[in-house]
This record gives C-alpha cells, structure tokens and sequence, in this order.
C-alpha cells in the first residue's frame, strides 16, 4: 500500500492566512545516497496507473456445523453489513432486503436501499433458483466492500420473496457467488468480474480454506494464496467449462484402485456451496457397497463407527495427479442425546454434465480436506493439501 504524506508549512490567524517561506532541502534521494543508500528510479507516473493500487486480503469466514461458510461484506453508504455464503457454484450476489417481508427475510438483516447515498435503481426483476430453494428479486446497484475490497457500483439482487425453507434456517443473509458470468441470473456481472474490470487485484485469484470438525478459522483470501493454509505443492488442472468451476477427473479409485467409473472421463463442479460430495446417481449403490454402508429408513448411508478407520480411501485422479479423500473426511460423526451414529458424507447427483459424462460435484466434503485455489486469469483450478 502507498502512503502519501503532505506536510503543509503556515499558520493561520483571525485576519487570513499567513505565508511561510519553504526553506530548500535536500530530498530523500540525496540524503540517503549520502549514507550509501541508493534507490532504484521509478516513473512518478506510476502513481496514476490503477494497478498500483492493487492488492490481496485475506479475511476469516464462520462454519456453521461444516454445513455452511459465510462471512461479511457491507453493501452502501454508510455501509450495511450482511453476512453472506461465498458460493462458487453461482454467479449472483444477492441479499436479503426492506422490500421482502417473508418469513425467511423477517429472520435476516435487510439492506435498506433508502438509508445508502450510493444506491441506484436498476428496476430489473430477477428469479434466482438454486439446488434447494430459488428467490425473486429485483437489481439495483451499489457499493461492495469484501475485505476490503472495495467495488463501486456492483449490481446486487435485492430479495422480493424467499421461501421458508431453506432460507428462514439459513445462517446467512444472501449469498455472494463466485463462478462466471455466463450463468448469472438476470445477466448481473458478478463480483469478481467486477473486481477484476476494476483492477483491484495483483492476480485475479481467490483462495479457500475450511475448517473441519465445526472449527472457526476458515479463510477467503482474494488476489493471492494464504501459504499458511496449505502444505507441499499446488497441483492445477484447467476448466473445462467457463459456466461452474467444473473440471475433469481421469480416474476414480478405491483403495488405489481403478473402479472404471471415470474410464470414459468425467466432470466434477467444485463447489464450496454445496456440504456433501456427490457423486453420479448411476454408480453411487457401487460406491455404498465398497463403503460397506446401509441405507437407513431416511435413505441416508450410514456406517458402523467402530469400523471408519478399517473404511476405504477414495482417489480422484485429476491431470495425472491422485487427490486421496480418507474416510475420516467423507464420514460424517454425530452425537444426539449421547448416542454416535456415522453417515456417509456423499450423495447422489442425477443430471449428467454438459458432455454427457459422469459428473461429481466436489462439495465441501472433498474441500476440506484440499485448499483450493481459483484462477480466473488462466482458468484454471488449483488443489493442494490442506494445513
């Protein structure tokens, strides 16, 4: 970050003001070229280029119960605060509003666009559907601050009407969604594109970490890497289609070994707005039957406890790499009135991708246990092993 410091020599009187003669100095440079210090010549033009001002932040997300992961942005002037889940599997950024009176707005705070001096009226109606649950809204433009970041101007859906489920018991005032604009709702430009038409960036990057085991400590970092949150190296893999974050998988394992699901290849949406892995409906009673799990009378997967760890390692090889899930990280423990029972973390997916094959969506599951890195400047995702 640059600081300019303006010192201002003169006093001011009852009558005016009173000039003081500025005495010469020497300037920095030569001061410090006196004391062996010489500094490299930069353009003083540099100043009025936008890239200068770009930068990165990080900022802490909450977990709730490894479900969901949210955090604040403030929306207008003087700014509201919302808390909002940061969704790489949409495009639109939308938040609950005075204009909706709902049972699931009546639970959430709403952005008043009377009380911001900023706020202007798009007047477009816009229907947001989601996997669970969908909203009307309309379009108005604002300031966005995300930490830190500040995007002027950034189309915001204001929410009309919202169903009780699953909002109302939503941890979370809107959504901020991450992937590119071709599936934005209503033809809103999301925040990142924004972000990145504005330059504010030095890379046009985000970054996740999720904590495990319902821990605070998961991290957005925009513009950079947090090398804190990960070890060894970054292992990258290019979309294959600019809609989602999707990629493609070349194999499938089970305990190391090829289970031919992905033989023809497959896709996986990666997902930070979705708490499960899914994995194609057509191949998922295999999968539960090399799991050793049994549909219970609610149509979850569960296990035996006692017998997690003796459970197998799932693999995804994506670009020649094998990224491992242990079954500590796709079972789910839970404890109710002191009785443990055990689900399997992964659910079912009916829809093929675009091309016709297999498509798994790697949700919050997977991510867990792999910091992912999105990289919008060459399109591509980035996987390494999470602290």
């Amino acid at each position: 970050m640059k600081f300019l410091i303006v010192v201002l020599l003169g006093a001011v009187l009852t009558e005016g003001l009173v000039r003081v003669p500025l005495s010469k100095h020497k300037s920095m440079r030569e001061t410090l070229r006196k004391k062996g210090i010489l500094l490299p010549y930069q353009d003083p033009a540099i100043k009025y280029q936008p890239t200068e001002f770009a930068g990165s932040a990080s900022m802490y997300i909450n977990n709730y119960a490894d479900t969901t992961y949210y955090g604040p942005i403030s929306i207008g002037t003087p700014p509201q605060s919302f808390q909002v889940l940061f969704d790489t599997g949409s495009s639109n950024l939308w938040v609950d509003s005075s204009y909706c009176n709902t049972q699931a707005c009546n639970v959430h705070t709403k952005f008043n666009p009377q009380q911001s001096s900023t706020y202007s009226v798009n007047g477009q109606t816009v229907y947001i559907p989601y996997g669970a649950g969908s909203l009307y809204g309309v379009f108005g433009y604002d300031t966005v601050n995300v930490g830190g970041i500040v995007i002027p101007h950034q189309e915001i859906g204001l929410s009309t009407q919202e169903p009780t489920q699953p909002f109302a018991s939503a941890a979370f005032d809107g959504i901020l969604g991450l992937a590119f604009p071709s599936i934005a709702s209503g033809g809103e430009t999301p925040v990142f594109d924004n972000i990145i038409s504005y330059n504010l960036l030095q890379a046009n990057i985000f970054a996740f970490y999720l904590s495990r085991g319902g821990q605070q400590g998961s991290e957005l970092s925009l513009g950079g890497v947090d090398n804190s949150m990960y070890q060894g190296s970054i292992y990258w893999t290019p979309v294959t289609s600019q809609t989602y974050w999707q990629i493609g998988i070349q194999e499938f394992q089970i305990n190391g070994q090829s289970t031919g699901v992905c033989s023809q290849g497959c896709q996986s949406i990666v997902d930070t707005g979705t708490s499960t892995l899914t994995a194609p409906g057509q191949y998922m009673g295999e999968i539960m039957q090399a799991i050793g799990a049994q549909k219970n009378q609610y149509g979850d997967y569960m296990v035996d406890c006692s017998q997690v760890a003796n459970l197998p390692t799932l693999s995804f090889v994506i670009s020649g790499v094998a990224l491992p899930l242990p079954p500590s990280a796709y079972i789910i423990q839970n404890n109710q009135n002191g009785y443990q029972y055990c689900s399997v973390g992964i659910g079912p997916t009916y829809l093929p991708s675009q091309n016709g094959q297999p498509l798994w969506i790697f949700g919050d599951v997977f991510l867990r246990e792999y910091y992912s890195v999105y990289d919008r400047s060459n399109n591509r995702v980035g996987f390494a092993t999470a602290a």
